[in-house]
């Protein structure tokens, strides 16, 4: 079937100039000789408008330019459209781009479009709601609400802001299940991922792959600063093994393990990110994976 291709393009994510994006898009795709629309991010996140568009026009490729969240949001939509899906990164992050090895460039991103592999790739579910990359219960979920606030995006403001709430973090109370087995715990955060990382190369959970059928739970446990610091530094570069689901006994520094699902109790209200975005806040969440349910170009 010949490949006929819908981008759609996050206006303000990141601090890309969209304007420089959509002239490469353009050019590029002109010269692969390939047939294409473009279409704006919607502020609702809801592309169910394409359906039928898709369906008529026997659209083949959703390239999304754009952010997790808005990644989050596309694929959601239109995963049952038997479609293959690509990433060109510009958001602040760009965790599921980078965990599936696609280029920060754009050009180099629309190659990986262009030539690269589709993988069937997995997804999971927050309560009801969809997400690809990792959601965060507590102080990093702070930091997205905040950082959400903010009129200038990027790295460096995103750094003040991780820098700003360190000093007042709090840990907040849990009960979390895993395969039967309860057990509370007070923690700084909770991460819940299906990539290995927050973006921009911070690896919060090193043995995640975006195709094991698997999340990968990272508990921050309550402890001092200094603790945390060193902890977390362990975490990332991958000096913390995975360990098994019998954690009663270990409720110190960072606990890191694998399952299929995970339910927790929100005792002290922490709030809760998906996929990089602030959300409500709930006082229970069940997190399931969704295996191999869209297929996204990766490099061969």
């Amino acid at each position: 079937m010949p490949r006929k291709f819908i981008y759609i393009i996050n206006p303000i994510s990141g601090t890309r100039t969209k304007k420089d994006l959509q002239l490469l898009i353009e050019k590029n795709t002109k010269e692969q000789d390939i047939p294409f629309q473009i279409f704006p991010s919607v502020a609702n996140g809801d592309y169910s408008f394409l359906h039928s568009i898709i369906k008529e026009q026997k659209i083949t490729d959703i390239v999304i330019a754009g952010g997790d969240g808005t990644a989050s949001q596309v694929i959601n939509s239109l995963m049952d459209c038997d479609v293959n899906f690509g990433i060109i990164p510009c958001g602040s992050g760009n965790g599921l781009a980078l965990a599936a090895k696609i280029p920060k460039q754009p050009a180099k991103a629309l190659a990986i479009v262009f030539n690269g592999k589709p993988v069937a790739t997995d997804a999971f579910y927050i309560n009801n709601t969809f997400a690809c990359m990792l959601c965060g219960l507590g102080f990093d979920a702070k930091v997205a609400h905040d950082f959400a606030k903010q009129t200038k995006r990027g790295l460096t403001t995103y750094i003040k802001e991780v820098i700003k709430n360190f000093f007042s973090a709090k840990t907040y109370s849990f009960d979390i299940t895993i395969n039967r087995n309860t057990f509370s715990i007070d923690a700084f955060f909770i991460s819940i991922a299906n990539s290995n990382q927050f973006g921009n190369n911070f690896t919060i959970a090193p043995k995640a792959s975006l195709s094991d059928g698997l999340l990968d739970i990272v508990i921050v446990t309550k402890q001092s600063k200094l603790s945390l610091i060193l902890q977390t530094l362990k975490q990332i570069t991958g000096n913390n093994k995975l360990q098994s689901e019998a954690i009663e006994e270990k409720k110190k520094g960072i606990i890191y393990l694998q399952t299929d699902k995970v339910t927790i109790l929100n005792k002290s209200e922490a709030p809760l990110h998906i996929d990089g975005d602030p959300a409500e806040t709930p006082t229970s969440i069940e997190v399931i994976v969704k295996e191999k349910c869209f297929r996204l170009y990766q490099p061969e």
